[in-house]
């Protein structure tokens, strides 16, 4: 049987950097994202697994657990970081904005952990990568926050379900991250820099990259942190000194 560990949205950004790391520490890994060419070129410059996976789509999420099944994988680790950001004014946010923003970030994580139970070992480490959000108001983003911290939520109780079967579940909250997110919720370049020009005044002195996050994802998913539960490690430079 073999044994792996599996990163959703890893095609780019903290998953893909996280993928870089882990896989130079000797473990297997499995990359998802829902665009097959990303996931494709994702996976061929890591040297790893890569498979097309939907977290907002349950069907998409379904055939993933079987497809793991069927080929008699067990994972020690699950890295649940596929996520949405869809900025808006909470005056116009719409409804089909904040059900995206639940079904990516809240029922996406709540059903791939549910569909993957079966191919979880005893023991597993589960990371849920959550977002500083959750701890800071940031104007445009009550929908993102709302879906962060319900899924934080749910995270607390299934410690308490799963631990039968060894799992454990912890979250990192990243601060200000610079990556491709930005592009994807239509912020512009000047609007990208200047807030990242902004975090200069933290007391890290700049914007975080992923890379600033993959240690925590390693540490989470180490046998060192066998006997955590529901740690909120947040990452994010000093930003909420």
């Amino acid at each position: 049987m073999n044994t792996y560990t599996l990163i959703t949205g890893g095609t780019t950004g903290i998953g893909f950097t996280a993928a870089e790391k882990l896989i130079a520490e000797g473990r297997q890994i499995i990359i998802t994202g829902q665009n097959p060419q990303r996931v494709e070129a994702a996976a061929e410059k890591l040297g790893c697994t890569g498979l097309v996976a939907d977290s907002g789509d349950m069907a998409s999420v379904i055939a993933l657990a079987y497809k793991l099944r069927q080929d008699n994988i067990r994972l020690d680790g699950l890295v649940l970081n596929a996520g949405t950001f869809i900025p808006a004014g909470f005056e116009e946010t719409t409804e089909a904005d904040f059900d995206k923003s639940f079904a990516v970030n809240t029922k996406g994580p709540f059903f791939t952990l549910q569909a993957l139970l079966p191919c979880l070992s005893h023991p597993c480490s589960v990371v849920f990568v959550s977002s500083i959000a959750v701890d800071k108001g940031f104007a445009g983003c009550a929908a993102y926050a709302a879906s962060k911290a319900a899924a934080e939520a749910f995270m607390r109780v299934a410690n308490i379900d799963l631990a039968s079967r060894g799992i454990r579940i912890n979250i990192l909250r990243p601060g200000v991250t610079a990556t491709p997110i930005q592009g994807k919720a239509g912020i512009s370049e000047a609007e990208k820099q200047a807030l990242f020009n902004s975090l200069d005044s933290t007391a890290l002195g700049r914007v975080l990259t992923p890379d600033d996050h993959a240690g925590t994802i390693s540490y989470l998913l180490s046998d060192a942190s066998l006997a955590i539960r529901n740690a909120v490690i947040q990452v994010d430079g000093g930003y909420a000194l």
